[in-house]
């Protein structure tokens, strides 16, 4: 993960990431959110689901524009676009952060 987090004056926090490395203009390696025990990518919300449907996730269905998953045992909130199209890299570190060896970022 490289970039910088940025604070705004509302508290909302946002992860730019930094186009470093050796890529050329245009071609930027793309995230992808991989599932460790399986070494799977995670190519649709539907095989999300079903995955953190395993890890204890509860889909939460308070508001129609996002997809959101929540966990009894504590007090997290998974938060994704509607649009898995629009399912990006600050959605999946999201992921991660929140189910810690089960979730891996990796560049494609």
């Amino acid at each position: 993960m490289s970039g910088v987090w940025v604070f705004k004056q509302n508290g909302v926090v946002r992860l730019v990431e930094s186009g470093g490395g050796e890529s050329s203009q245009g071609s930027r390696r793309r995230k992808v959110l991989v599932h460790v025990p399986t070494n799977e990518v995670v190519t649709s919300y539907d095989r999300l689901g079903r995955i953190l449907s395993s890890l204890g996730w509860e889909r939460y269905y308070d508001d129609p524009d996002l997809l959101q998953f929540h966990k009894r045992t504590n007090v997290h909130l998974i938060s994704l676009p509607k649009d898995f199209n629009k399912f990006k890299s600050m959605h999946m570190y999201d992921i991660v952060v929140k189910n810690r060896n089960i979730f891996e970022v990796r560049d494609m």
